[in-house]
């Protein structure tokens, strides 16, 4: 282990999750940005989607295995799994279970307010979301279906910047 890691108190640890979430949040930024500059966005969007195709099942196992869910672990593991992703502790967000039904809200997000601050147009998110969402949930228990309710270009709901519903087919 680190040892400057263990010479920490729980608030200033609580506050470095906060720095390295947003560390990791800038370095998928810079990436992605160094090919939309070079190469145009379609070609930024398919390596986003592919890196999100991989990157999103590796954090889910890693936080199922963390939380100790069994295979199947429903509405109320993926509710306990999405709190603890990277994104959660740099957006604001929201849960609402209702039935077999979760919905997931970012009622603020980091990566559209940095670009709309650098007059940069805003990621069309909602093609990568859909395998980001659904990978990240199917990791957790394969008996989800993940929809987009509301993820530019795409918005239909103004309140928020993406919305998803993950539906549990059992």
């Amino acid at each position: 282990m680190n040892d400057a890691l263990e010479a920490l108190s729980k608030d200033e640890l609580i506050q470095l999750i906060g720095i390295y979430s947003k560390n990791w949040l800038a370095m998928d930024g810079v990436w992605f940005q160094s090919v939309e500059q070079k190469l145009g966005m379609d070609e930024a969007m398919h390596h986003d989607a592919e890196a999100w195709r991989r990157f999103t099942v590796i954090e889910a196992r890693r936080i199922k295995e963390f939380l100790k869910l069994p295979e199947n672990s429903g509405i109320e593991g993926l509710a306990k799994a999405l709190k603890l992703r990277f994104y959660a502790n740099i957006n604001d967000d929201r849960i609402e279970i209702n039935g077999n039904t979760l919905t997931y809200t970012a009622v603020d997000c980091r990566v559209q307010t940095a670009r709309s601050r650098k007059g940069m147009e805003l990621h069309p998110c909602k093609s990568v979301g859909i395998i980001e969402y659904t990978g990240f949930a199917q990791a957790i228990d394969s008996r989800f279906t993940c929809e987009c309710v509301s993820c530019y270009p795409d918005i239909t709901d103004d309140s928020c910047c993406c919305k998803w519903r993950f539906t549990l087919n059992e």
